[in-house]
């Protein structure tokens, strides 16, 4: 019998994550002070951040060390398996080989709690009482209420409207674990209440839900403000997935040929990926693939460009592709991947052609992860799917040239809350939407009018 899962032992689990900036061909451009378009100080960030995530924000350190209080929670569903697609090979009828890392096998059901068990650490260590943050889909929202549960946190979450009500079960989720989730646009921000009154029926963004909980965050004492995706320090917490792939890989003496994951902000691919692009930019040969959807191509059709990563101009400005802060994403099942721009490593990466980028429709992406049900029996998130149709498009490929390949998926999450999404499909109500160039343009007039060197 074939090995399905190269598992390894908790002792095996990576004791440092993995921090690519040193390692950039090209650095990536400062952070710029909201009110004043200065680069940022680190005491700037002070009221939202906890000291030690903004010393790894900027750090130029190559490795930052996991405390063993936070590999002592990660043993709770880490390290994660990396399993061979047998069932989805065969009926492909292709010669690649198909791995994916399964991050769903995580208490969130996701690869969030990655980064929300150690910002709960961090904020915890520093004295932090309550914690604020955004999410899209759920699945960062439910990763920092039980991280916030392990580490005795309150927690503050807003969800974008359209996705609060496409997932009841994500809001009972948050609710078991002990924290608080409001629909985004809310009334109980002044930012929400003054879209709702612009418009009451505002389907909501990740970046007006940003904007309440920077604005909640502000407001009470002893409280931060965390973030799922984009920033150095997220990414840099989430290369353990990537960091266990490699070892994992060593065990069987295979490296992947191509990798791909999911694109929102960013911080699923550069978890699994960044770990091998080390290698490629060290003259590897390999392919990275962000795989987004096409109503929202940040990456593919977005301005490379200093921007707000929030609706309300609160936070600092990014230099990422963006599609413009004040871009309303249309209503798709994929939730965590509507966000309007992408986390500047990511968009650094892909602006010197080391990663690539495509996208992809929500049927045909719904279709792929239906057949993976069907032959591996897990059920994909909206946003895991992306990936999974990449690679089977990958190993279409492959068959035709008659190539042996190996295709590595990061498996982000399982689609338990997403039934709703399945329903659409099944019925043939699930509609194809594809961004609109006027709607994009409209945004991008926005833009801060801000130089870059």
């Amino acid at each position: 019998m074939e090995v399905k899962k190269v598992l390894l032992n908790e002792s095996d689990m990576p004791k440092y994550w993995y921090n690519v900036l040193p390692d950039l061909p090209n650095p990536i451009d400062p952070p710029l002070h909201p009110a004043t378009g200065k680069p940022l100080k680190p005491q700037d960030l002070e009221r939202l951040f906890a000291k030690e995530l903004i010393e790894q924000e900027l750090s130029n350190k190559s490795e930052i060390e996991i405390p063993q209080e936070i590999r002592e929670v990660y043993a709770i569903y880490r390290p994660t398996p990396l399993v061979r697609a047998y069932n989805l090979e065969k009926a492909l009828k292709t010669p690649a080989r198909i791995y994916y890392k399964n991050e769903s096998v995580s208490p969130a059901g996701s690869h969030k709690p990655n980064t929300a068990i150690a910002q709960a650490y961090y904020n915890k260590k520093e004295g932090t009482l309550s914690l604020t943050t955004e999410t899209g889909a759920g699945q960062w929202g439910s990763a920092l209420a039980f991280a916030g549960s392990i580490f005795g946190l309150n927690v503050k979450v807003y969800m974008v409207k359209v996705s609060y009500e496409q997932k009841p079960y994500r809001k009972s989720m948050i609710n078991v674990w002990g924290a608080q989730i409001f629909p985004s646009p809310s009334n109980t921000t002044n930012v929400g209440r003054e879209i709702l009154r612009k418009d009451p029926n505002n389907n909501g963004s990740l970046g007006i839900a940003i904007s309440e909980a920077i604005e909640a965050a502000l407001e009470s004492p002893n409280t931060h403000y965390t973030l799922g995706s984009v920033l150095n320090h997220v990414l840099l917490h989430q290369t353990i997935i990537g960091l266990e792939a490699k070892k994992q890989f060593e065990l069987i003496n295979q490296y992947p040929d191509v990798i791909l994951a999911p694109c929102g902000g960013g911080s699923n691919l550069g978890g699994i990926a960044l770990p091998f692009v080390r290698d490629k930019i060290n003259g590897r040969q390999l392919r990275v693939v962000a795989v987004e959807p096409a109503s929202c191509p940040t990456l593919t059709k977005g301005a490379y460009a200093y921007d707000y990563a929030d609706s309300a101009k609160m936070t600092p400005l990014l230099f990422m592709y963006t599609l413009g802060h004040n871009f309303m994403p249309p209503s798709i099942h994929a939730g965590g991947l509507r966000y309007h721009g992408d986390s500047p490593i990511i968009s650094r990466l892909y602006k010197d052609g080391i990663i690539e980028a495509t996208t992809l429709k929500q049927n045909e992406v719904f279709e792929a992860a239906v057949l993976f049900a069907k032959t591996e029996g897990i059920i994909p998130a909206p946003e895991t799917a992306h990936a999974i149709k990449a690679a089977i498009n990958e190993a279409i490929i492959a068959k035709q040239e008659q190539k042996q390949k190996n295709i590595l998926i990061c498996f982000s999450g399982h689609g338990h809350f997403d039934m709703a999404a399945y329903d659409n499909y099944l019925s043939g109500n699930l509609k194809d939407i594809e961004f609109s160039d006027n709607l994009i343009k409209e945004a991008l007039k926005d833009l801060p009018n801000i130089k870059v060197n």
